[in-house]
């Protein structure tokens, strides 16, 4: 008996050391780990390089700024100062946005990223705006690299097996909820989240595809991961950076949380030194619900920035220490008033980045470069097309008093009082080119860019406008487009929400004030058919032919009313709205008028307010 007794508790004793080894050190055999973190977010199929101004060497100073084959320089020499330790992240809206997209459908992205070899890909709200068939064509060119296989994830993304095309037998099929990733004998766990109410409204995943709510499926599979025996989860997310310091809080066990959508810069005095202007420290350091140490990050833009994340894991596998710093990508070429510097005027400004440790002089990756460069000669001979001309500086942004939309200096003050030149434009363009709708309503976020004085070739509109959406044009009351107006405001102002869902318009005008209630926001709204006559109180009761863009036509970015119409009084034009936009500013030239700011009675936002009560 007291053998079976012994045995019994030697067994019992052996059984509850491994349970409590698993609890306190799970994966970590009871020693610290480090782990380096490099990633990137929201490129946009962004790959060649872009300029930039910064303060460098005492004076304003246009940079070459970023560039894919910079991106793919900087990691490598990056990842091989501790490739045992490091994990390669993208968290997502690597597609739309450029020429390169729309010619090559991600072609050229995923030739680009597969240089990196990214350890996990999370998806973005804009890897489904053409559709789960168009991501489908993304990620089959993403993964037919030989030497490269990125694990695609998306935790809260659900498609229909057997109907979606990103699902011909399972769900996972393309993307996975996590991934386990072993890095010098330690294992880590990384899970996808993308932003579910804003792809449902504002992108076009298929009707079937589902979209879980982002904290409870968080939560789901750190759980399932920590029952794996894995400590060191982390969030790779597309959410924006405020919804993420907001998710961290919700969650219990979540390690460190890289992010995308918001095109957050963060950082500090090394950013602001030379004029840019980040949302917050890098990396953001808060708390989960059990208040253990959570490390946020984001790395701004257009492939423009790595972000470099160090994390110490203690014994337990909670986060002990996190730091690090984005990395800035330049080019070798500066210049000031047109002209390159060289001689002592260079090298102070080489000085000033040296000095800087959150910018880099990055050669392009030569390989990467090559590879570019099939693309881009085609991109080249189509970009050169001149179409038309602007008279001065057309501002861009989303809401009336919206700062850092534009990239052109002074338009953030212009824009406050009635928002954005190009949008108002772009409304006016697609109802001209409509030929028979009485008003068009353009959502803020469907136009992307300002347009500077000078030159417009069909590279201005198809970068500022670059999604695949054609002209809609749909009969509704004068009720029915006091409703979509509303709705489209408050979706601009929820914080699932999005601020390209405010609604700009031709042939249609009105007073906002966002610190009233819903249903209240707008008043003195009118109604000028085709800006051919005179402008009159809406009639809540008449018909009125509205042109739309196909995205918005389907209830998408807020736009619920429109999407609530029947097929029967919805006609698509087959139109291409960014060829629209182009046949207009022909149309324009031809007649021998240049495009330039519409007179101030056309902007759709005649008066406003914002949510504090202060008049713009």
């Amino acid at each position: 008996m007291k053998l079976t007794t012994f045995s019994s508790t030697l067994l019992l004793s052996a059984a509850l050391g491994l349970v409590l080894s698993a609890c306190n050190d799970k994966d970590n055999n009871g020693t610290e780990s480090n782990l380096r973190i490099l990633h990137i977010n929201d490129h946009h199929s962004n790959l060649a390089p872009a300029s930039a101004e910064l303060s460098l060497g005492g004076a304003a100073t246009t940079v070459e700024l970023g560039g894919f084959s910079k991106v793919v320089t900087k990691i490598r020499e990056l990842a091989g100062q501790d490739p045992n330790n490091t994990l390669k992240l993208h968290a997502g809206d690597a597609i739309t946005g450029t020429l390169y997209y729309t010619l090559f459908k991600g072609e050229a992205d995923a030739a680009l990223m597969n240089q990196v070899c990214f350890d996990a890909f999370e998806l973005g709200n804009h890897e489904f705006d053409e559709g789960d068939k168009g991501l489908k064509t993304f990620l089959d060119y993403l993964k037919s690299a030989s030497t490269c296989n990125t694990p695609v994830l998306a935790a809260n993304v659900v498609p229909k097996v057997g109907e979606s095309p990103l699902a011909p037998n399972t769900s996972t099929d393309y993307f996975k909820p996590y991934i386990i990733k072993e890095l010098n004998g330690k294992k880590y766990g990384i899970i996808g989240i993308d932003v579910a109410g804003k792809t449902k409204n504002s992108s076009n995943p298929d009707k079937n595809t589902l979209f879980l709510n982002e904290a409870q499926t968080a939560q789901k599979y750190i759980d399932e991961l920590e029952n794996k025996g894995i400590s060191k989860i982390i969030l790779l997310t597309h959410q924006g950076y405020t919804n993420d310091l907001s998710l961290a809080k919700s969650l219990s066990g979540v390690d460190v949380i890289i992010g995308g959508d918001s095109h957050s810069l963060l950082g500090g005095t090394a950013l602001t030194s030379v004029g840019l202007k980040p949302e917050g420290e890098y990396p953001t350091k808060t708390t989960d619900k059990a208040g253990k140490t959570v490390c946020v990050a984001q790395a701004w833009q257009y492939a423009s920035t790595v972000g470099e994340l160090t994390i110490n894991f203690d014994s337990a596998g909670n986060v002990k220490s996190c730091s690090g710093k984005p990395h800035v990508l330049l080019g070798n070429t500066f210049k000031r008033n047109g002209t390159a510097l060289a001689g002592a005027d260079l090298q102070t400004v080489l000085n000033a980045v040296e000095a800087n440790e959150s910018l880099s002089v990055v050669t392009p990756d030569q390989t990467s470069d090559t590879i570019l460069k099939t693309y881009s000669d085609k991109v080249t001979e189509l970009k050169k097309t001149q179409i038309g001309t602007a008279a001065q500086n057309l501002c861009f942004t989303r809401i009336p008093g919206d700062v850092g939309r534009s990239k052109l200096a002074g338009c953030d003050a212009l824009t406050k009082a009635h928002g954005s030149d190009i949008s108002n434009i772009v409304a006016k363009a697609f109802l001209m080119m409509s030929n028979t709708s009485d008003i068009s309503i353009q959502n803020a976020g469907g136009v992307r860019t300002d347009v500077a004085m000078g030159t417009i070739t069909i590279d201005t509109a198809y970068t500022m406008l670059p999604f695949a959406n054609t002209l809609t044009e749909i009969e509704m009351t004068g009720q029915q487009i006091l409703d979509v107006l509303e709705e489209a405001t408050e979706f601009a102002l929820q914080p699932s929400g999005s601020t390209g869902s405010y609604p700009y318009a031709s042939g249609l005008r009105w007073d906002m004030n966002l610190s009233k209630p819903f249903g209240q926001r707008l008043s003195n709204v009118q109604v000028n058919s085709r800006v051919a006559g005179t402008w009159a109180a809406i009639d809540k009761t008449k018909t009125y032919k509205v042109v739309t863009n196909s995205f918005t036509a389907g209830g998408k970015d807020g736009y619920l009313t429109f999407g609530d119409i029947p097929a029967s009084k919805k006609t698509d034009t087959f139109l291409d709205y960014a060829k629209s936009f182009v046949d207009y500013v022909q149309k324009e030239t031809a007649a021998g008028r240049v495009i330039d700011k519409l007179p101030i009675e056309e902007y759709s936002t005649q008066q406003f307010i914002n949510a504090k009560g202060e008049m713009h």
